[in-house]
């Protein structure tokens, strides 16, 4: 069978007793996604940085692909995080890339006044895959060089 998508785990996690996402429903379009180590998530001050959360996940998938990464609709009422981004892009060529392997991460914010404890395995979102679109006069040549930030770069 040909590889077109899906998730492996990453480099550094392969000890980690990582469960790889599975959608709960045949009709879900998202895959939920567990956080891969306990951590905290410090109640919300200006100026802070958002709380990278990791996934020990990889995700491969094909060249018109992108995954994007969700917060769980319950998040903001029962645990008070929010995706600090909106929505995360995990582009094609973050899988593998020098700096992480494509280690997945979702960055939180904590709306609450007090800290969050995630506990590994807690599901923290979801992901999806969709396919892309590019326009007629699309020029892009760049090679990834880096990981998690590391477009613009």
């Amino acid at each position: 069978m040909e590889k077109k998508r899906g998730f492996e785990i990453a480099k550094g996690f392969e000890n980690s007793n990582i469960n790889l996402p599975v959608r709960k429903t045949k009709y879900s379009a998202g895959y939920d996604v567990e956080a891969a180590e306990d951590c905290v998530i410090p109640a919300f001050k200006v100026g802070q940085k958002p709380t990278l959360v990791k996934t020990g996940l990889k995700a491969y998938m094909e060249d018109d692909e992108m995954l994007l990464l969700y917060n769980r609709s319950s998040n903001p009422g029962k645990k008070g995080i929010v995706l600090a981004n909106g929505v995360g892009v995990v582009d094609k060529d973050y899988y593998g890339n020098p700096d992480n392997d494509g280690a997945i991460m979702f960055a939180f914010f904590n709306i609450r006044e007090e800290d969050l404890s995630i506990k590994k395995g807690d599901v923290i979102g979801q992901a999806i895959f969709q396919k892309y679109l590019i326009t007629d006069d699309d020029i892009a040549t760049g090679e990834r060089v880096g990981g998690f930030g590391s477009t613009s770069k």
